[in-house]
């Protein structure tokens, strides 16, 4: 067995994934840019704030979230990661729809492959969506006493140091 043909196998299949990703996520990104500037964003966060308010995730997290259960956790992550650099989802909201994307993303793609091989489609995305709305609701209330606690440990840690 040839140990170099393996790397170069390797090598060249990795580098086809990552073109194949950039093929999508390249476009899908510039597409965001044009939503962005024509404030398309605003309308379509503004169509998913009762389900990002129903999760504890911020209104700014609708465009990712819908992203993410549409193309996947591969072409998602592009705009999640985007949207984290600048500074529009808080570390709560990157948790959140991260646990939600775990177990409910690319719906459409996933369904259709498995009702191909014969599974019930109605099923699978009904148990996907419910585990994925359950976790994350949860989730999201744990979050919320956890953030309080511990901002309030922080101000009482502040309030005994002495000021030098």
């Amino acid at each position: 067995m040839d140990v170099s043909a393996v790397f170069q196998e390797a090598l060249m299949g990795s580098l086809a994934s990552v073109w194949n990703i950039a093929k999508v996520v390249m476009p899908l990104m510039i597409v965001i840019q044009v939503a962005k500037d024509y404030r398309l964003l605003d309308y379509l966060s503004r169509f998913m704030k009762p389900a990002t308010n129903f999760l504890g995730m911020s209104r700014e997290s609708g465009f990712p979230l819908m992203v993410g259960l549409a193309f996947g956790l591969s072409f998602g992550a592009g705009v999640i990661v985007q949207s984290a650099k600048e500074g529009n989802l808080s570390k709560k909201d990157l948790i959140l729809l991260s646990a939600f994307l775990a177990s409910c993303h690319a719906v459409v793609e996933d369904t259709l492959i498995f009702v191909a091989v014969g599974a019930n489609g109605w099923i699978l995305l009904s148990a996907r969506l419910v585990t994925a709305i359950v976790a994350t609701f949860l989730l999201s209330k744990r979050l919320r006493h956890l953030t309080h606690d511990d901002t309030i440990q922080i101000q009482r840690e502040n309030m005994k140091q002495p000021v030098s």
